[in-house]
């Protein structure tokens, strides 16, 4: 698809062109039957979780996050063998994956709903865009600090957190208007949260 001036009733797609995607902009009547586009975007990061690949691929959560307005769901599946079925088609959930992109920034600054692996990378990423994250904790990992870190912030309300088992409920249930905005300029805080790993004191 080749890249078009944005105009009136025109909206910023993705386009794949092989293994990768690029922001393009098409006719929202055309593309999306007149919906509004809202993307969901999934990241493992370079480890292999396919249990939150599946989880994500599956129908219950698929329907989930249709039922909350979301139109396509975009995942960055890694280095995992499960592979998730594409869908197009203006009925229903677009989905589409690849494996590994040079930087996940621009993924994330489209998307309205970022679903992630426990890495404190990609947590801190989508927090400093200020977008909604869902932190699906991958309980594989034998020294998983990850998940205290997942933990911690979600109880400062700053993200949800889900196992892949749990990932339909918590897309049912989440409200995005109960997060708080995470403050990138908090040391003292992420200071906190690193002492607690550690087990040293927290003033």
């Amino acid at each position: 698809m080749e890249e078009m001036e944005r105009g009136a009733g025109r909206r910023d797609v993705w386009t794949r062109d092989g293994e990768n995607f690029s922001i393009v902009s098409v006719g929202v009547s055309e593309e999306m039957g007149g919906r509004e586009r809202r993307m969901v975007f999934v990241t493992v990061g370079t480890t292999c979780f396919d249990a939150l690949v599946k989880a994500v691929d599956s129908e219950e959560v698929k329907e989930a996050l249709l039922q909350k307005g979301y139109t396509d769901l975009l995942i960055q599946m890694g280095r995992g063998t499960y592979m998730p079925s594409r869908v197009f088609g203006n009925s229903t959930l677009q989905v589409d994956y690849f494996t590994f992109s040079p930087s996940i920034a621009e993924y994330i600054r489209e998307a309205s709903l970022v679903i992630s692996h426990a890495g404190s990378g990609s947590i801190f990423e989508t927090l400093r865009l200020g977008k909604p994250l869902i932190v699906v904790v991958n309980e594989g990992l034998m020294d998983n600090h990850q998940t205290e870190l997942a933990e911690e912030l979600a109880d400062r309300k700053h993200l949800f957190c889900a196992r892949p088992q749990t990932l339909q409920e918590t897309v049912s249930a989440m409200d995005l208007d109960t997060l708080l905005p995470y403050v990138p300029g908090d040391a003292k805080q992420v200071a906190t949260l690193i002492n607690k790993f550690l087990g040293f004191p927290v003033d």
